[in-house]
């Protein structure tokens, strides 16, 4: 982070875990309107989890890198399956706290990792949307693939959102300037506390499938909710 911006996921982790007072993270795009994030989501039980996250902590095996971990409540479960786990996320906050709670959590992009090798990488909450846009997503799906062990997997939600552009008679409006209808800019606020505005992709399985295959990764489908899905990318 640089002094211009702040740590809006990390303030508003460390302000829950001290008050239990829910408040919203709000989420800003150049594109729709204003989102919410309520705090108190990101410390989620596993039996608040939706049945997409249960069924992506289903499926790890080995050793694991949660990538994006916010409060790590992925992580802790897995830990407590007996998983060895370690978590990145460049939120300062977001890691001192997911350290105050036992998990081996570092402040790291996970475009500098090198040289460490995992059995499952878990990029939950759409976080597969690091490749920021669609032309960036094979480089960032060979980066994974060169930090799994043969045999590994890479296990990712993501949302076709082209019901955004779609009219109510079912036409869609598609700006042709843009490369891709799921490249989006963010930033983050919670209440004085900004981020820096960020790219993030929402991409279409589809695609996805045809990214990963051209790194050599086989993607399967392996759950889906209406535009919603959970994909395995096996190396």
């Amino acid at each position: 982070m640089t002094d211009k911006y702040g740590d809006p996921i990390g303030e508003a982790i460390q302000a829950f875990s001290t008050t239990k007072k829910p408040g919203d993270i709000i989420v800003s795009s150049d594109i729709c309107d204003d989102d919410i994030i309520p705090v108190e989501v990101l410390f989620r039980t596993y039996d608040e989890m939706p049945d997409l996250e249960k069924t992506a902590l289903d499926l790890v095996k080995g050793k694991v890198l949660d990538v994006g971990a916010g409060a790590g409540v992925h992580a802790l479960e897995l830990m407590d399956r007996g998983f060895q786990v370690e978590a990145i996320d460049l939120s300062p906050g977001a890691v001192k706290y997911m350290k105050g709670k036992g998990i081996p959590a570092r402040d790291e992009d996970f475009f500098d990792l090198k040289d460490e090798k995992y059995d499952t990488l878990l990029m939950l909450m759409n976080g597969i949307g690091i490749a920021g846009k669609l032309s960036n997503l094979e480089k960032t799906l060979r980066h994974a693939k060169s930090l799994m062990n043969k045999g590994g997997r890479l296990i990712c939600d993501s949302s076709d959102i082209k019901y955004l552009y779609e009219d109510e008679d079912g036409s869609m409006w598609i700006d042709l300037n843009t490369e891709y209808y799921g490249n989006f800019r963010f930033q983050m606020k919670y209440k004085k506390e900004k981020g820096p505005w960020f790219n993030w992709l929402y991409v279409d399985f589809d695609n996805l499938f045809k990214a990963a295959k051209n790194v050599g990764l086989k993607a399967t489908r392996v759950y889906e909710q209406d535009d919603h899905y959970l994909a395995e990318l096996t190396f």
